[in-house]
């Protein structure tokens, strides 16, 4: 039988490219935090010759030679004989490889610069809340994500090409019904919501808040889930992400808002949920897809899981409530729990959709999903998306944005070239509730633990079953793998109708 000691010279190679990446990646985490506003052409040459350098060295004739004589061309799989991480080692990198050999090494760089400068141009436009001043960088990203999708070639949908991406093997024909059944029953539901009579005040939660103690809680919450600060940061960007560089060193941010609570502690244990994730990779890995998350979808799995099904909980907020009054005494003090935890679910459809309760945040994704999909099947034209983005919001929520910053420049997804990025949100939901169900049953002791502030147990057990896997399988199989199912939208209903029935008195 043969092992990962066969595939050394292989692995030192994805090695090289991976520290590569890394390099790039602290240089982009950099950008969006710290960087001076006057460093963003330059910053962008430095990033776009990393990334060329790691795409040149992946599709290298040494890389090519190497995979070869271990995989079979024509099915990207390695023949019998070799173990299971092997197997699964080699036909990740093959599906790497073979993707990233149809890109020159020109458009890469280019696609990469190009995302950089666009990046800092919506940070600008999102500021001044003018479309205008990010149009002209989005037209840019547009052609070029229409390129890259010829040069990876697809079926139906050029879309199809850029959500592989994210989530290897999804197509928006597959999606569609699964989405078409989630419109279904939530459109439905959010009527019965707004037409229950029942009125929620979350007043208590848009008080004064001090930034600086918000950011306190955040910190004691993200060490209660388990996140490593001796692995790990917490800083601020105008747009709150999760990037990693290592198992030993993975970074999330938040934003705070003086005025808005829920915001900065949601954030935090959201991203905390990808921070944990990307510690609990196995190091020995590092470089190979071995050491990677499985899929986008998966990775939203584990920040949904933790900011709603434990972060929304009355479980948590037995422990955890307490505290946050002896933080904010003056404004919570005489707020019960029952109304503090009716507020922060309260259904209220909004125009920013990380700010969006659990039963319209869907709603939010199949909006941009039907968007991007049109603009990459040159259906409809950028110049035209304010207006669209306005007219989708009133047919799908009810509601108009006032801004482009609340509108169509909300979300940095496009500036990065994320085009096919956004239905994996969605498919992080309905995982969610599948893996938190599944540990509910595993776990006996899980609300009681939850409800102390016991929250490792839980942590533990999504490592074991989930993060150190890696990519060693397929996102279908190790669903199945660890919940008995695929991807079922079922449970994730079922948990709405009876969180929401019960908040709404339906």
């Amino acid at each position: 039988m043969k092992t990962l000691a066969t595939l050394e010279p292989l692995m030192n190679r994805l090695l090289e490219i991976r520290r590569i990446q890394s390099a790039a990646s602290v240089l982009s985490w950099d950008q969006e935090t710290y960087m001076p506003a006057g460093g963003g052409a330059a910053r962008a040459e430095q990033i776009a010759t990393l990334e060329g350098l790691a795409h040149e060295k992946l599709v290298s004739r040494e890389v090519e030679t190497l995979l070869t004589g271990w995989v079979d061309p024509a099915t990207g799989q390695a023949p019998e004989g070799w173990d299971e991480p092997s197997r699964s080692l080699l036909r990740e990198t093959w599906r790497d490889f073979s993707r990233a050999k149809k890109l020159p090494s020109a458009f890469v760089v280019r696609l990469s610069r190009e995302c950089s400068l666009a990046q800092q141009a919506w940070v600008t436009a999102r500021e001044e809340s003018r479309f205008s001043k990010f149009l002209p960088s989005l037209k840019t990203i547009i052609g070029l994500k229409r390129e890259e999708a010829q040069y990876l070639g697809y079926r139906d949908s050029p879309y199809d090409a850029l959500l592989d991406t994210y989530e290897p093997g999804a197509t928006i024909a597959h999606l569609a019904p699964m989405f078409r059944e989630l419109r279904e029953r939530l459109v439905p539901l959010l009527k019965k919501v707004q037409g229950s009579g029942v009125t929620i005040d979350d007043s208590c939660v848009h008080q004064r808040f001090d930034q600086a103690k918000q950011m306190e809680f955040g910190r004691l919450v993200l060490v209660a889930m388990g996140y490593d600060f001796e692995r790990g940061r917490l800083d601020l960007s105008a747009h709150p992400f999760t990037t990693s560089f290592h198992p030993t060193d993975v970074r999330v941010t938040t934003r705070v808002f003086e005025t808005d609570l829920p915001s900065c502690l949601f954030s935090c244990i959201h991203e905390g949920g990808h921070g944990l994730y990307d510690q609990g990779l196995d190091p020995r890995y590092y470089g190979s897809p071995l050491g990677e998350s499985l899929s986008l979808g998966f990775h939203e799995s584990q920040s949904r899981l933790w900011e709603n099904c434990v972060g929304r909980s009355r479980a948590f907020w037995r422990c955890f409530y307490p505290i946050l009054q002896h933080t904010f005494p003056e404004q919570l003090a005489t707020v019960p729990l029952d109304r503090f935890y009716a507020a922060i679910n309260r259904v209220a459809p909004s125009c920013i959709r990380v700010e969006a309760d659990e039963l319209t945040y869907n709603l939010h994704i199949m909006l941009r999903v039907d968007i991007e999909q049109a603009l990459i099947e040159n259906r409809i034209q950028p110049d035209d998306l304010p207006e669209l983005w306005n007219d989708t919001m009133q047919s799908y929520l009810g509601i108009v944005p006032q801004r482009d910053a609340d509108g169509v420049l909300q979300d940095v997804h496009w500036s990065m070239g994320a085009f096919g990025y956004f239905p994996t949100y969605t498919l992080g939901n309905l995982y969610s509730v599948q893996f938190f169900e599944q540990a509910d049953l595993e776990l006996p002791q899980l609300e009681e633990d939850i409800a102390a502030g016991r929250l490792i147990p839980l942590r533990r057990w999504l490592e074991q079953k989930i993060h150190r896997w890696g990519r060693m399988f397929t996102p279908d199989h190790l669903a199945r793998r660890v919940t008995g199912n695929g991807v079922n939208p079922e449970p994730f209903l079922r948990y709405l109708e009876t969180k929401y029935g019960e908040l709404y008195q339906l």
